[in-house]
C-alpha cells in the first residue's frame, strides 16, 4: 500500500477533538471531593486530619505532573468545596476577589511589576551589560562570578523582592559566560535573599517583624526593633541557609541531588536553563540591545536611589520603585539613550514581564486563604503544642512551621497566624519567648525557601530565567541541610538559654 493511500486513516487517528488530560484530572478531582465531602462534618473546625488532604494533594500533584498554577487552583477549590460544599465556586471567586483587592497583592503588583520596569530599563540603558564587563574586570574564575553574585546578594538586603529581581536579572548574562546552570544561579539568589533580610534590621523583614512583637505583646510600643534584634542571634536558618552557599561555591560541601544533574547538562551541553524556563523567564528570553559606548553608572545609580529611597521612606519599597522611575527617567533620558515614548513602552513591557509569577502569587494566596477557611494551620499547631516544653519548643515550632510554610508558602501571613499564638505559649510553659520566636521568623523563611510557589521561589525563578519547579526541586537539598543544621541549633538552645 503506497504512503499515499496510508495517510486518510493516519490522519483519521490522529484527528480530532482530544480533551486535555489536565481538564481530565480537574474534573474527576472536583467531582469526588463534592461527594466525599458529603460524609464530612459541616462545621470547618470540626474537619481535624481532614484539613491536611488539600495540602497533600497539592504537593503529590506538583511531584507528579510538574505544573503548578493547575495545582494551586484544584487544591483551592478541594478546600473550598470541604468548607462550602455546592457553593464551592463562588466562594473561591470570593476568594480571588479578596486576594486581588488586598493591601498586600496590591503591593505586590506595584512593587514588582514597576520592579519589572526598571530591570526592562536597566537592560535597554547597557547599565546591566556594563555592570556585567565591570564584574567580568575583577571575577575571571567560575567561583568568582559566582561568590560576586552571593556578595551582591548580601549587599542589597533592603528587601528580599529587591535582592531577588535584581541579583538574579543582572548576574544571570554574567555566569552564562562560564556555563552556570540557571538552577545554580536561582539558588544563590534566593539563599541571598529572605536568608539575609531575616538577619538586617533595616530590611522590609525586620519592619514587618517588629511591628507585629509590639501587637502581639511581646515587646512594648516602640521598642519592637530593639526585641527583633534580640532575636537576630537565634534566626539559625537565616544564618544557616545564607552561609552555606559559599561552602557550595568552593566544592566544601558538594554539589549533590538534582543540582548535580543541572550542573553537568549546562556544563557538557551548554544548555544552561531548563526546559520551560522562557515561560517565567523576567527577560522573557529577549536580547536587548547594547548602546554603543555602555555606561556602568546606568546600571549603579539607578540601585543605589533605590536602595537610598527606600531607606529615607521609613522602608517603604512602594514609594522607592515609583520614586526611581522617575529618577531613571531624567538619568536616561537627557543621555538620549531613549526617548520619553520608549521609556514608557519599556514600563509597560517590564510589568508585562511579571505577569506570570504575579498570577502564581495570585493562586497562592488563594490557596493559603483556603486552607486557613479549613483550618489546617491552626490544627498543626494545636497538635503540635501537645508535645511542647520549654525546652523543646523552639526545636517543635522550627519543625511544625517550617512544613507549614513549605505547605502555605506565604510566611508573612504564617506569622500573622502563628506569633499571636507561640508568645502566649512560651510565656505559659516557661519558654525563652525570643528563641521561640526566632524559631517562627526561621521557620518562615525555610518553608518559604523549598516551597514550589512561594513568592521567594517565584521571584527568584524570573530573576535568574529557570522554571520555578526545577528551581525548587534543585534547591530544596541544600535547604533540608540549613534546615538540619538549624533544628539541631534549635534544640541546643533551648536547653541552654
Amino acid at each position: 500500500m503506497s504512503d499515499t493511500t496510508k495517510m486518510p486513516s493516519q490522519q483519521g487517528k490522529s484527528g480530532g477533538f482530544k480533551i486535555p488530560r489536565m481538564i481530565i484530572v480537574a474534573f474527576i478531582v472536583i467531582i469526588a471531593t463534592f461527594f466525599a465531602v458529603q460524609f464530612l462534618p459541616e462545621n470547618p473546625e470540626d474537619l481535624g486530619p481532614i484539613s491536611l488532604v488539600p495540602a497533600l494533594f497539592l504537593i503529590t500533584y506538583i511531584f507528579i505532573t510538574k505544573r503548578i498554577l493547575e495545582a494551586l487552583t484544584l487544591a483551592s477549590l478541594m478546600g473550598f468545596i470541604f468548607v462550602h460544599r455546592g457553593d464551592f465556586f463562588s466562594a473561591f471567586n470570593d476568594s480571588l476577589m479578596t486576594v486581588l483587592m488586598g493591601d498586600t497583592m496590591a503591593w505586590l503588583f506595584i512593587v514588582c511589576g514597576l520592579m519589572g520596569s526598571i530591570i526592562a530599563l536597566i537592560e535597554k540603558a547597557g547599565g546591566a551589560f556594563a555592570f556585567g564587563e565591570w564584574v567580568s574586570n575583577r571575577a575571571k574564575t567560575r567561583k568568582s562570578t559566582l561568590m560576586w553574585t552571593w556578595v551582591l546578594g548580601m549587599v542589597i538586603f533592603i528587601d528580599d523582592y529587591l535582592n531577588s529581581l535584581t541579583v538574579g536579572s543582572c548576574m544571570a548574562p554574567i555566569t552564562d559566560r562560564y556555563k552556570v546552570s540557571r538552577e545554580m544561579l536561582a539558588y544563590i539568589v534566593d539563599s541571598t535573599a529572605a536568608p539575609v533580610c531575616v538577619l538586617i534590621p533595616i530590611s522590609t523583614w525586620a519592619v514587618f517583624a517588629a511591628g507585629l512583637l509590639e501587637e502581639y505583646g511581646l515587646a512594648p510600643n516602640g521598642q519592637g526593633m530593639i526585641y527583633f534584634i534580640k532575636t537576630i542571634p537565634f534566626n539559625f536558618y537565616g544564618w544557616f541557609g545564607a552561609l552555606i552557599v559559599p561552602l557550595v561555591i568552593f566544592g566544601i560541601i558538594p554539589i549533590f541531588g538534582p543540582m548535580k544533574k543541572a550542573e553537568q547538562r549546562a556544563q557538557e551541553t551548554g544548555i544552561l536553563a531548563p526546559p520551560g524556563s522562557e515561560k517565567i523567564d523576567i527577560k522573557a528570553g529577549e536580547t536587548m540591545e547594547i548602546p554603543e559606548k555602555p555606561n556602568v553608572w546606568n546600571f549603579f545609580l539607578p540601585i543605589l536611589f533605590l536602595v537610598a529611597s527606600t531607606i529615607y521612606f521609613e522602608i517603604d519599597m512602594m514609594k522607592g520603585v515609583i520614586i526611581t522611575l522617575a529618577f531613571m527617567f531624567f538619568l536616561y533620558v537627557p543621555q538620549k539613550i531613549m526617548n520619553a515614548e520608549e521609556f514608557a513602552d519599556l514600563c509597560v513591557k517590564g510589568i508585562k514581564n511579571m505577569l506570570l509569577p504575579l498570577l502564581m502569587m495570585v493562586l497562592a494566596f488563594t490557596f493559603a486563604d483556603a486552607n486557613e477557611q479549613i483550618g489546617f494551620t491552626a490544627y498543626v499547631i494545636d497538635k503540635a503544642t501537645a508535645v511542647m516544653s520549654p525546652h523543646l519548643m523552639p526545636f517543635v515550632i522550627f519543625i511544625v512551621l517550617g512544613i507549614t510554610e513549605f505547605i502555605t508558602g506565604t510566611n508573612w501571613g504564617m506569622y500573622v497566624i502563628a506569633l499571636p499564638i507561640v508568645i502566649p505559649l512560651a510565656g505559659a510553659i516557661g519558654a525563652n519567648p525570643i528563641i521561640a520566636v526566632a524559631a517562627v521568623l526561621s521557620a518562615g523563611v525555610w518553608g518559604s525557601h523549598i516551597c514550589f510557589y512561594s513568592d521567594a521561589t517565584i521571584l527568584s525563578s524570573a530573576a535568574s530565567g529557570c522554571d520555578n519547579y526545577r528551581h525548587a526541586v534543585t534547591q530544596m537539598p541544600f535547604g533540608f541541610v540549613a534546615a538540619g543544621l538549624s533544628a539541631i541549633a534549635f534544640l541546643v538552645a533551648g536547653f541552654l538559654f
